[in-house]
């Protein structure tokens, strides 16, 4: 065996093993195979060996399925406008950054899996895109994302002025409760619990040392008058004083539901946040429109895998079917990739898949193209295939290269601010960039060594149909 056919017996061992590890990892750990055949029926569910391991420190496996995004699982996606008028210029930047770490605690501790949670800045506005699969109460996870929850404890300042003697209705003057300083920023742990006598939802505070010294001074010196607990400067209770509290504990009560409290209480815990927030933009995915959406695609995919694979083979011949034959790798490694990396696949990510498809036969129709025109010059069958790759290279790569750098702008990896921070466009970006450099491996390595190990057989029929 001649030092090139070793390598390219090596070349096709690693592409073979390459295609059966992604293929093992693409498949899901449960198989279901249905079919009937005569009197033969088969229904069973085939469970595959499990395949996993760490990638980078990220646990990869089988039995993983692909994420989806907002637009294909349901969901919510919200997008937040921070008012920054009294917020220096200089930190304006920081201010934000802090409010997408607070609203991203928030939601972890919600329990909402995958949450998106991005900044976008359109000229003077600073902007916050959340998005929150699989959410099943929209309202409720709008009023987490967008309260404040500034914690404050107020002393009271003077008697308040009775509106009804005979209602027990007090007007309530935030101005008459002056701030003591005990803060939210103060409070080490916020959790719910329920009231011994009526079984009520309450929220007991527990704050950290500093806090417990100033609450125990507050609760010393002012016996007898009442200590408000605002949040975002409403009273939610005011409650008299009845002696000093050495323990640093707190209770909230306020008549909330379960949901509520659970709602504040994780508020609090993930700090108020430090600009105030408005709702710009609200809209809601149905997780029935999802699964129609993946089923459609699904289906696209499919067809359009069949399409290009017919149209090679009708213009190209035994070329065309290796060219298929590349491009059913393609669609595996794509699926293999998506789960080794984490992807979040999205309806645009979809559209940059299936475009894509299309693009990874487009170095073979050059290459191929090209080999025709060095065949009918007179060239052996593999002098023109080699001449036909290499001279073709330099056309796939410019035209490659030019769509990987409109992919990498989509994508926007350095978040400037005057490009695209969306993440369905940051969405068809990368599926866009995973497909066009996944084709040139599959148009380019996989199909020229599979042409040059059937070489033999293609160059007799090549040779016979020039004699006829």
């Amino acid at each position: 065996m001649s030092w090139f056919q070793s390598r390219l017996v090596r070349r096709l061992v690693f592409i073979g093993l390459l295609t059966l590890f992604a293929t093992w990892l693409a498949l899901p750990a449960s198989l279901p195979v249905k079919f009937r055949l005569g009197l033969w029926q088969v229904d069973r569910v085939v469970q595959l060996p499990r395949l996993a391991f760490s990638l980078f420190g990220k646990p990869v496996s089988n039995t993983q399925p692909i994420k989806l995004g907002l637009d294909l699982q349901g969901g919510m996606q919200v997008v937040l406008m921070a008012d920054m008028t009294d917020i220096a210029p200089a930190d304006q930047e920081d201010a934000l950054l802090a409010a997408q770490e607070i609203i991203r605690r928030r939601v972890d501790l919600y329990g909402v899996n995958e949450p998106v949670v991005q900044t976008s800045r359109a000229g003077d506005e600073y902007r916050l895109i959340v998005e929150l699969p699989g959410i099943a109460n929209p309202q409720e996870a709008l009023a987490l994302v967008g309260r404040t929850a500034e914690l404050e404890f107020r002393l009271e300042g003077k008697i308040e002025e009775r509106l009804d003697p005979s209602q027990p209705v007090y007007l309530i003057n935030e101005q008459q409760f002056q701030a003591t300083g005990l803060t939210g920023r103060q409070l080490r742990k916020a959790s719910v619990q329920f009231d011994q006598n009526t079984g009520e939802p309450l929220i007991s505070l527990q704050f950290n040392d500093e806090g417990s010294q100033l609450f125990a001074q507050i609760t010393t010196d002012h016996v007898g008058k009442r200590l408000g607990i605002f949040i975002d400067g409403a009273p939610v209770t005011l409650p008299q004083i009845a002696g000093p509290i050495p323990n640093g504990q707190a209770v909230i009560t306020g008549g909330f539901t379960l949901e509520q409290a659970k709602q504040l209480a994780i508020q609090l815990n993930a700090g108020a946040l430090p600009v105030p927030i408005s709702v710009l933009e609200q809209r809601t995915v149905g997780a029935s429109l999802g699964e129609v959406s993946i089923r459609q695609s699904v289906f696209a995919g499919v067809v359009g895998l069949a399409l290009v694979a017919l149209f090679m083979v009708l213009n190209y011949g035994f070329h065309g079917g290796v060219a298929g034959v590349a491009l059913s790798i393609y669609a595996v490694l794509t699926v293999a990739l998506y789960k080794m990396m984490g992807v979040t696949l999205t309806l645009p990510g979809i559209a940059g898949l299936l475009l894509s498809v299309g693009m990874a036969v487009d170095a073979n129709i050059l290459i191929f193209e090209r080999f025709k025109e060095e065949f009918r010059l007179g060239h052996t069958y593999r002098n023109a295939l080699e001449l036909g790759f290499g001279r073709a290279w330099e056309s796939i790569k410019d035209a490659n290269l030019a769509t990987i750098l409109t992919a990498l702008v989509l994508i926007n990896p350095l978040n400037l601010d005057w490009l695209a921070r969306s993440g369905l466009v940051r969405g068809f970006g990368i599926t866009l960039l995973i497909g066009v450099l996944l084709s040139l491996f599959t148009g380019v390595v996989v199909s020229r060594n599979l042409l040059r190990a059937a070489a033999p057989w293609l160059e007799k029929l090549y040779i016979k149909g020039r004699k006829s």
